[in-house]
């Protein structure tokens, strides 16, 4: 084989391994915890 049919060779190899690659970004989840729709009211420990 001729030095420039083995150079293309090994550039199309790099290219298909960065290509194959798993660079896909991490997403991330946020998770908020909802605001209570009323508030509770407090104990104070008497009936009113």
């Amino acid at each position: 084989m001729s030095k420039s049919i083995k150079a293309f060779l090994a550039v199309g190899l790099v290219a298909v391994v960065a290509a194959c690659a798993d660079t896909a970004p991490v997403e991330e989840y946020v998770v908020v915890e909802p605001e209570p729709i009323s508030t509770e009211p407090a104990y104070t420990g008497k009936y009113k």
